[in-house]
């Protein structure tokens, strides 16, 4: 494979995560910004970025701060005592998306949980909505369940478990 070819196949790569940051409520800037750090042979300064991306540096800045507060890029100091700060990727996605489920989808997958569950105490076993409640509130606390197991455990242990499982 020539440099052009691996060239090309990284931008497909890169086009793939600036859509993917799309569907997660992110900028297509922050998907680019990851995806050339994802694929840089060493951490990148914002001026690097800013030459790297073609994006104004305003947008790196915004990118690079929202990226470091989800914890897709790490902050690190310039070698040689410098004072320029530099970005890495995190590599490990699901450490990632572990955190963003404790964060974000475990509360919210809670606080209807909790909803649901006093609507229950409200009704009537024999009202109608209350069975469709009850089901929606099973629901819900197994996706409670699954979460805690996704957030305490390694994509392979996960995947073992559900090996064994199915054996």
């Amino acid at each position: 494979m020539t440099d052009a070819d691996a060239a090309a196949v990284r931008e497909t790569v890169i086009e793939s995560m600036e859509q993917s940051a799309e569907m997660y409520g992110l900028s297509r800037s922050a998907g680019r910004v990851y995806g050339v750090l994802y694929f840089a042979a060493e951490p990148l300064s914002i001026p690097e970025l800013v030459e790297r991306t073609g994006y104004a540096k305003s947008t790196i800045s915004n990118v690079t701060r929202r990226l470091t507060r989800i914890g897709l890029l790490r902050r690190r100091s310039s070698g040689g005592g410098g004072r320029r700060v530099q970005f890495e990727p995190e590599p490990n996605l699901w450490f990632v998306v572990q955190d963003v489920c404790q964060q974000h989808v475990a509360r919210e997958v809670g606080s209807t949980r909790r909803t649901l569950d006093r609507a229950l105490t409200r009704l009537d076993e024999d009202d109608k909505a209350y069975e469709r409640i009850a089901e929606l509130a099973t629901t819900y606390e197994e996706l409670e369940t699954l979460l805690d197991l996704a957030t305490d455990h390694t994509i392979g242990e996960l995947i073992d478990a559900i090996e064994a499982y199915e054996s």
